[in-house]
Protein backbone atom coordinates (compact mmCIF):
# COMPACT_ATOMS: atom_id res chain seq x y z
CA UNK A 1 0.00 0.00 0.00
CA UNK A 2 1.43 3.43 -0.91
CA UNK A 3 1.84 5.81 2.03
CA UNK A 4 -0.65 8.96 2.18
CA UNK A 5 0.68 12.19 0.59
CA UNK A 6 0.65 14.12 4.39
CA UNK A 7 3.55 11.34 5.08
CA UNK A 8 5.20 11.51 2.02
CA UNK A 9 5.46 15.39 2.49
CA UNK A 10 6.70 15.05 5.93
CA UNK A 11 9.54 12.33 4.91
CA UNK A 12 10.99 15.00 2.68
CA UNK A 13 10.71 17.91 4.92
CA UNK A 14 7.95 19.97 2.82
CA UNK A 15 5.07 19.71 4.98
CA UNK A 16 2.64 22.78 5.90
CA UNK A 17 4.65 26.43 6.06
CA UNK A 18 7.40 24.34 4.46
CA UNK A 19 6.02 23.45 1.36
CA UNK A 20 5.30 26.87 0.98
CA UNK A 21 8.52 28.03 2.09
CA UNK A 22 9.87 25.87 -0.69
CA UNK A 23 7.20 26.96 -3.60
CA UNK A 24 8.39 30.36 -3.00
CA UNK A 25 12.03 29.57 -3.16
CA UNK A 26 11.41 27.77 -6.32
CA UNK A 27 9.51 31.16 -7.83
CA UNK A 28 12.11 33.47 -6.71
CA UNK A 29 15.06 31.08 -8.76
CA UNK A 30 12.72 30.84 -11.69
CA UNK A 31 12.51 34.66 -12.10
CA UNK A 32 16.40 35.26 -10.87
CA UNK A 33 16.55 32.96 -14.28
CA UNK A 34 14.37 34.50 -16.32
CA UNK A 35 15.55 37.88 -15.46
CA UNK A 36 18.81 37.20 -16.26
CA UNK A 37 17.89 35.72 -20.03
CA UNK A 38 16.21 39.02 -20.27
CA UNK A 39 18.89 41.33 -19.22
CA UNK A 40 21.19 39.44 -21.38
CA UNK A 41 19.22 39.82 -24.63
CA UNK A 42 19.07 43.55 -23.80
CA UNK A 43 22.52 43.85 -23.22
CA UNK A 44 23.32 42.49 -26.49
CA UNK A 45 20.58 44.70 -28.36
CA UNK A 46 22.38 47.65 -26.32
CA UNK A 47 25.47 46.99 -27.69
CA UNK A 48 24.58 46.66 -31.31
CA UNK A 49 22.25 49.89 -31.05
CA UNK A 50 25.48 51.62 -29.65
CA UNK A 51 27.88 51.18 -32.79
CA UNK A 52 29.80 54.15 -34.45
CA UNK A 53 27.77 55.19 -36.75
CA UNK A 54 28.31 57.78 -40.28
CA UNK A 55 25.79 59.06 -42.04
CA UNK A 56 24.59 62.76 -44.81
CA UNK A 57 21.70 64.47 -44.31
CA UNK A 58 22.10 65.16 -48.41
CA UNK A 59 22.33 61.92 -49.25
CA UNK A 60 21.05 58.44 -47.82
CA UNK A 61 22.96 55.00 -48.15
CA UNK A 62 23.45 53.87 -51.70
CA UNK A 63 22.15 57.09 -53.01
CA UNK A 64 23.38 59.88 -55.12
CA UNK A 65 25.70 62.43 -53.92
CA UNK A 66 24.40 65.95 -55.16
CA UNK A 67 26.49 67.88 -57.50
CA UNK A 68 28.01 70.40 -55.55
CA UNK A 69 29.58 68.15 -53.45
CA UNK A 70 31.47 67.16 -56.65
CA UNK A 71 33.73 68.10 -59.04
CA UNK A 72 31.21 69.31 -61.04
CA UNK A 73 29.91 71.70 -58.79
CA UNK A 74 31.33 73.46 -55.44
CA UNK A 75 33.67 70.73 -54.48
CA UNK A 76 33.09 70.60 -51.30
CA UNK A 77 32.55 68.31 -48.36
CA UNK A 78 28.79 67.23 -47.62
CA UNK A 79 27.73 67.25 -43.92
CA UNK A 80 28.51 64.25 -41.70
CA UNK A 81 26.91 63.14 -38.74
CA UNK A 82 28.69 60.51 -36.67
CA UNK A 83 26.81 58.71 -33.22
CA UNK A 84 27.78 56.50 -30.28
CA UNK A 85 31.51 57.42 -30.44
CA UNK A 86 33.02 54.54 -28.42
CA UNK A 87 34.42 55.27 -24.56
CA UNK A 88 37.69 56.11 -24.38
CA UNK A 89 38.20 56.45 -27.83
CA UNK A 90 41.14 60.02 -27.98
CA UNK A 91 40.60 61.22 -31.60
CA UNK A 92 38.09 60.12 -34.60
CA UNK A 93 39.74 59.63 -38.40
CA UNK A 94 38.12 60.41 -41.49
CA UNK A 95 39.02 58.37 -45.06
CA UNK A 96 36.78 59.21 -48.06
CA UNK A 97 37.60 57.35 -50.97
CA UNK A 98 36.94 55.64 -54.86
CA UNK A 99 37.30 52.19 -55.44
CA UNK A 100 35.89 52.16 -58.63
CA UNK A 101 38.48 54.05 -59.89
CA UNK A 102 40.35 52.68 -62.83
CA UNK A 103 43.72 53.17 -61.40
CA UNK A 104 42.05 51.11 -57.79
CA UNK A 105 41.15 52.93 -55.21
CA UNK A 106 41.51 56.96 -55.45
CA UNK A 107 41.62 59.03 -51.81
CA UNK A 108 39.58 61.93 -52.04
CA UNK A 109 40.02 62.67 -48.18
CA UNK A 110 42.05 62.46 -45.34
CA UNK A 111 41.47 63.44 -41.80
CA UNK A 112 42.46 62.87 -38.18
CA UNK A 113 42.60 63.85 -34.72
CA UNK A 114 39.19 64.94 -34.96
CA UNK A 115 37.73 66.02 -31.48
CA UNK A 116 36.31 62.41 -30.05
CA UNK A 117 33.23 64.23 -28.75
CA UNK A 118 32.29 65.79 -32.93
CA UNK A 119 28.63 64.92 -33.81
CA UNK A 120 28.49 66.62 -36.73
CA UNK A 121 30.95 67.81 -39.68
CA UNK A 122 29.07 70.85 -41.72
CA UNK A 123 29.26 71.44 -45.17
CA UNK A 124 32.66 72.78 -46.58
CA UNK A 125 34.30 72.65 -43.16
CA UNK A 126 37.21 70.91 -41.24
CA UNK A 127 36.33 69.74 -37.73
CA UNK A 128 38.72 72.55 -35.39
CA UNK A 129 41.54 70.69 -34.57
CA UNK A 130 41.46 68.18 -36.69
CA UNK A 131 44.33 67.73 -39.38
CA UNK A 132 44.17 66.95 -43.45
CA UNK A 133 46.23 64.71 -45.34
CA UNK A 134 46.98 64.22 -48.71
CA UNK A 135 45.04 62.78 -51.23
CA UNK A 136 45.25 61.68 -54.59
CA UNK A 137 44.44 65.32 -56.12
CA UNK A 138 48.11 65.81 -54.43
CA UNK A 139 46.16 68.48 -52.10
CA UNK A 140 45.14 68.23 -48.70
CA UNK A 141 41.92 69.00 -48.85
CA UNK A 142 38.50 66.99 -49.98
CA UNK A 143 38.49 66.30 -53.02
CA UNK A 144 34.97 65.89 -54.62
CA UNK A 145 33.74 62.47 -56.62
CA UNK A 146 35.14 62.88 -59.79
CA UNK A 147 34.55 59.85 -62.08
CA UNK A 148 35.79 59.73 -65.88
CA UNK A 149 32.58 57.80 -66.66
CA UNK A 150 29.58 55.55 -65.22
CA UNK A 151 28.34 55.26 -61.79
CA UNK A 152 30.91 55.22 -58.59
CA UNK A 153 30.34 54.15 -55.74
CA UNK A 154 32.27 56.77 -52.57
CA UNK A 155 33.08 55.37 -49.52
CA UNK A 156 32.56 58.06 -46.71
CA UNK A 157 34.61 56.05 -43.41
CA UNK A 158 35.11 56.72 -39.81
CA UNK A 159 37.26 55.25 -37.47
CA UNK A 160 37.04 56.01 -33.42
CA UNK A 161 40.90 55.69 -31.96
CA UNK A 162 41.87 55.17 -28.27
CA UNK A 163 44.87 57.76 -29.29
CA UNK A 164 45.92 60.81 -30.56
CA UNK A 165 48.43 60.34 -33.93
CA UNK A 166 51.48 62.07 -34.42
CA UNK A 167 52.19 61.85 -38.43
CA UNK A 168 52.99 64.14 -40.96
CA UNK A 169 50.88 66.83 -42.31
CA UNK A 170 51.03 65.24 -45.63
CA UNK A 171 50.17 62.09 -44.66
CA UNK A 172 48.56 59.95 -47.15
CA UNK A 173 46.13 57.53 -46.35
CA UNK A 174 48.55 54.52 -45.90
CA UNK A 175 50.44 56.56 -43.53
CA UNK A 176 46.98 57.01 -41.70
CA UNK A 177 46.59 53.60 -41.58
CA UNK A 178 49.85 52.40 -40.61
CA UNK A 179 49.15 54.75 -37.50
CA UNK A 180 46.11 53.44 -36.64
CA UNK A 181 46.86 49.73 -36.73
CA UNK A 182 46.20 48.28 -33.01
CA UNK A 183 44.35 51.59 -31.73
CA UNK A 184 40.47 50.80 -33.71
CA UNK A 185 38.20 51.05 -31.23
CA UNK A 186 35.27 50.86 -33.21
CA UNK A 187 34.66 52.11 -36.97
CA UNK A 188 31.64 52.97 -39.54
CA UNK A 189 31.04 53.39 -43.15
CA UNK A 190 28.27 54.95 -45.14
CA UNK A 191 28.28 54.86 -49.07
CA UNK A 192 27.25 57.37 -51.82
CA UNK A 193 27.08 56.99 -55.57
CA UNK A 194 28.07 59.93 -58.74
CA UNK A 195 27.36 59.11 -62.22
CA UNK A 196 29.04 61.38 -65.36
Amino acid sequence: MSRPRSAILYVYGLKGKETDRERHRVRLVVLAAVFLVLSGAVGKEVTKMSALTIESPAFKENSDIPKQYTCDGKDINPPLVLRNTPRGAKSLALVVDDPDAPVGIWVHWVVWNIDPGTREIKENSVPPGALQGRNDFRKTSYGGPCPPSGTHRYFFKVYALDTVLSIDRNSTKNDLEKAMKGHILGEAQTVGLYKR
